[in-house]
């Protein structure tokens, strides 16, 4: 049995200045089966790890201080997971939070499935744009059954703004680390993978409508500014063929709902790969645009060919520079729909 219900894990780096706000938010349920790692990952600008440090001795039974050498966001998740005692995982990123009500909520119902834990809870989150103070609920209300445990197949379509994301995500720590899941050191977008390597192993799965996991938008240096995402394009075509390499759909994913989503999830990936390669001013944007399709073509051809032929694989083949214009044109007004960035 797991010593604790569930380990939040806080992945910090140089984050002295708002991660307070992140463990204070989780201890506000005031629980003492819960578990809190920090994970430190080598800051060097601020005191983050003594920080972590002196929430240790205020809370021994329930925060461990872990530090490590720096290896970026992905290594510090799988530090947590290592050091975890808690029969579920959740990630915190340190500049967001979760809500309290939410929370003592979603401990509610994983208690319940002690005797029979599930393999993944999604929860609903929100955007938190600090800069116009706008709240957007993402939530999967007529996608996900409610009050029950179910399997992918009684899941209805995912449109792509309900996309599960690692804000949502709950998982069984021992699925966890049983399926295979490693993420990249040093790169940036390991969310993805977190998020998608996972989820054939997942057989028991249960959906709590409650906004819990509040997600922080508005820094300059922010992972998901626009501008620092196409600066950073090679992480995004490194992270993305780590997930074509994961599965080849068609053989690996028996459920058809399931291998649908994944493939949806796959087809967003290269369109964001394509689009940021078209937004950078390298003089090997085109290179690197067609050559994450090849990648994918090369890898599982049948998965390519359902993404090339449908809406968004078309929509990125548009030809010329009026075609490259439709798609950027297209990408602006999902970003100003759903604000992701």
């Amino acid at each position: 049995m797991a010593d604790k219900l569930i380990t939040y894990t806080i992945p910090c780096y140089n984050s002295a200045e708002y991660m307070d706000h992140c463990v204070e938010s989780i201890l506000a349920c005031s629980a003492s089966d819960i578990e809190i790692v920090i994970v430190d990952d080598g800051s060097t600008k601020d005191n983050t790890f003594e920080k972590a440090q002196e929430w240790e001795r205020r809370h021994p039974e329930i925060v461990k201080a872990v530090h490590q050498e720096n290896g970026g966001h992905g290594a510090a998740v799988m530090k947590g997971l290592e050091n975890a005692s808690g029969l579920y995982f959740k990630v915190v990123d340190s500049d967001d939070w979760v809500d309290n009500d939410a929370n003592v909520k979603l401990l509610a119902q994983l208690r319940e499935f002690e005797e029979h834990p599930i393999d993944l809870m999604v929860v609903n989150y929100v955007y938190e744009h600090t800069v116009d103070n706008i709240q957007q609920v993402m939530n999967y209300h007529g996608i996900l059954p409610l009050h029950k445990v179910f399997r992918w197949e009684e899941c209805g379509h995912f449109p792509l703004s309900k996309a599960i994301l690692m804000h949502s995500v709950v998982y069984r720590t021992q699925m966890l680390r049983d399926c295979g899941l490693e993420l990249p050191r040093h790169t940036f977008y390991v969310d993805n993978i977190f998020v998608y390597v996972p989820l054939p192993s997942c057989k028991r799965i249960y959906y709590l409508d409650v906004d819990l996991y509040r997600y922080f938008i508005g820094r300059d240096d922010q992972s998901v500014n626009e501008s620092v995402m196409i600066g950073r394009i090679d992480q995004q075509l490194k992270i993305t063929r780590v997930m074509i390499d994961a599965f080849r759909l068609e053989e690996d994913v028996p459920s058809l709902k399931l291998r649908q989503y994944m493939t949806n999830y796959l087809s967003m990936m290269m369109i964001i790969c394509t689009i940021f390669s078209m937004l950078s001013d390298r003089a090997d944007k085109e290179e690197l645009r067609q050559g994450i399709w090849e990648y994918l073509k090369a890898h599982d051809e049948a998965t390519y060919r359902k993404i090339r032929h449908g809406i968004m694989g078309i929509g990125a083949h548009l030809p010329g520079k009026a075609g490259d214009k439709v798609l950027v044109s297209g990408y602006h007004l999902a970003q100003k729909l759903f604000k992701f960035n």
